[in-house]
Parts: C-alpha cells; structure tokens; sequence
C-alpha cells in the first residue's frame, strides 16, 4: 500500500541549490552535461529511485550518494537510470555500410591479425552485435575479427552479455540476418546465437579514464550517440584519445552531428556526406 502511496505523488521540483548540487556531480563524475532542458529527466530518474528508498528531498539523496563506501554503492545503482540510453540495432545504416566497405577493403589486402572493433557506450549489446555481424558477413563466419563494447553502466552491460532481445529491437535488421544469428525463444524474444556471442566482450569504462583504457591498435572505434551529453571541449579530448588508440589505417566513426570542427593531425575525414568519420593515417 506504501509503495502506491509513493507511486501516486507528483515529481518533486528541485530548488536552484539541489539542481546545481547534482549537475556539478554528474558533470564531475561522468563529464554529464544536464542541461535545464534535461532537468525534468534528472528529477524523475532521482525521484523514482528516492521512493525505491523512502528519502523524501533531493539533498538527504545526495548526502547519501556522496557517503563514502556506501554512497559509492547507491550511486552505482543511480548511474544505471541516468546512462542507460535507447539503442537498437544497425542504428545508422549508413555508418555500418561504411564500416562494412572498410572491412572488406581490409580482408582483400589480407589479414596478417584479428581485426579489432571497439563499441564506445555499448548501452545493452545492439551496437557490438550489430559490429559483430557485419564483420562476420564481409570477412565470413571463420573470419579474424573480435568485437570489444564497453559501457559504464553495470545493468547494461549484463544485459549485453545475456544477448536477450525483444522483436522490436531487431525490426531495422534483414529477416536474413536475424535468422542466421540470433534463435527465436519460446517467450517470443532472440536470444545472439552462441558462434556470434563468442566473438564479443564486454567491460565497464568510463570514457572520462580513457587514458587508463587498456585498448590499443583498435582497427574500428564506433563511438555514437554518446558526445552528446558532454562539453564541447571534453568531446574533443574524448575524441583526440580514441584517435590515438587507433592502429594506423583504422577507421573512427562518430555520430552525426555530435561533434563539429574537430581535427586531428593524424586522423582524415571520411568522404561520405551521410556520416561522420575518419580514417587514421598510415
């Protein structure tokens, strides 16, 4: 009865101190920008789990959030309802049709190593997956190629490891495609068959510790529909570190219109006016 009590209450409004308490939390934490256009969001993901808790006030969960070893366990359960982002999969079809022309560039020149492909903010598995499939499609099933997603959110990421989808996830995919990687389930969802699974693994990063990231000589860098949420300045360092955990000759490529004016001397822009990438120079 308690819960539906809480359930029925309206959101609390936060005072200008609490709001600028949290953005300054976020932004320092996680480099996230909450802007007053986000602030609705902020207040309705904070005030459902402050109901989970019976804490009445945006302050008393602060207090809370930044309490040492046990503030440091809440604010992992907090993190999974601020990061966790809509997603499905092959996104931008026409980011992954130059990712696949790349791949298949790379397998006529002949592989002399496994290729490396990085999804930057895997959110629930769609992005690796989807980067798992197009190489295995161009390079073929016994193909040298392995897919690393990493995510700072713990519930995402267990989600992208049991590789679990609703229909609704795949509708952008071919019903070839679908069919030869995933099995349908008794439930009605799709579960990624085990030879795909295999080929991808997923880790916990914040991309504001890139410099701590243990990827180098990355081949591919996805990396979309996550600069949105950070400062223009920390776009381009989050940028100028993933460029350097390029091997040569690899191939960078960010979502459309997160970022504008960036260069990098050792990185040249993609010729196709349909996505935002780059190629290392080597």
């Amino acid at each position: 009865m308690q819960s539906g009590v809480w359930a029925l209450q309206p959101v609390a409004d936060m005072s200008a101190n609490e709001f600028r308490d949290w953005q300054q939390l976020l932004e320092s934490r996680l480099g996230m920008v909450v802007n007053e256009q986000r602030r609705i969001f902020l207040q309705t993901n904070l005030s459902t789990r402050m109901r989970e808790l019976g804490i009445a006030d945006y302050a008393a969960y602060y207090r809370q959030v930044t309490d040492g070893p046990r503030g440091a366990v809440e604010w992992a359960n907090l993190l999974d309802r601020l990061t966790v982002q809509e997603t499905r999969f092959y996104r931008h079809p026409a980011s992954f049709e130059v990712y696949q022309a790349y791949l298949a560039r790379r397998g006529e020149q002949g592989l002399d190593r496994p290729l490396a492909i990085w999804s930057v903010g895997c959110s629930s598995g769609e992005e690796p997956y989807s980067l798992a499939i197009g190489a295995s499609e161009v390079l073929g099933p016994e193909g040298r190629f392995g897919v690393t997603g990493t995510d700072i959110s713990r519930s995402a990421l267990a989600k992208a490891r049991e590789g679990l989808y609703d229909g609704r996830r795949l509708q952008p995919m071919d019903e070839a495609l679908r069919a030869r990687y995933f099995a349908q389930q008794g439930d009605g969802r799709f579960k990624v068959l085990p030879e795909l699974a295999a080929r991808v693994c997923c880790a916990r990063l914040n991309v504001l510790e890139l410099d701590k990231a243990p990827m180098t000589g990355m081949d591919v860098i996805f990396c979309q529909n996550l600069l949105i949420y950070f400062r223009r300045w920390r776009r381009r360092e989050i940028l100028n570190r993933l460029a350097e955990c390029l091997a040569p000759g690899g191939l960078l490529v960010i979502g459309v219109g997160e970022v504008v004016g960036w260069q990098h001397p050792d990185m040249l822009p993609v010729a196709d006016e349909r996505v935002l990438a780059y190629t290392r120079k080597g």
